[in-house]
């Protein structure tokens, strides 16, 4: 099932009154260390991001503000997930389709990658990802 492949994850909120304090560290908090990181501000609820899945690179998703929706799909199982408060991650690991969409005006969607950027490795055809799902989902003799 796809919700034993991707997780919730949980940021301790170090805030006290003089405002709010969100610490994510890699290796720690996060399941990889991050190589790279990347923010998507400006969509709207008419916009879809992502429609791709990454063979090497594994994700968390935190929307930092606002609420933005995340649909994965592991070829066979799909399950949407929202995001909405800045504690709160969504892990991907490799090989599993994403596409982020329904946005609010104030949304910024953090996204921590395991990788720097390898346009190669990104399957941005979702016949051709369930091709290779498949594949690997064959067990030799």
């Amino acid at each position: 099932m796809i919700h034993e492949l991707y997780r919730k994850l949980q940021f301790p909120d170090l805030g006290d009154e003089r405002g709010k304090l969100v610490v994510a560290e890699g290796d720690l908090d996060v399941p990889f260390p991050i190589q790279r990181v990347f923010y998507i501000y400006g969509s709207d609820d008419t916009v879809v991001r992502g429609q791709h899945a990454n063979r090497e690179s594994e994700f968390v998703l935190i929307n930092v503000a606002g609420s933005s929706k995340v649909m994965i799909t592991d070829g066979e199982n799909r399950e949407i997930v929202e995001l909405k408060r800045p504690m709160e991650g969504l892990y991907i690991p490799r090989m599993i389709w994403k596409e982020m969409y329904d946005f609010s005006p104030d949304s910024v969607l953090l996204v921590l990658a395991s990788t720097h950027y390898d346009g190669a490795e990104y399957i941005r055809d979702f016949d051709e990802y369930k091709r290779e799902i498949e594949q690997t989902r064959v067990l030799p003799d």
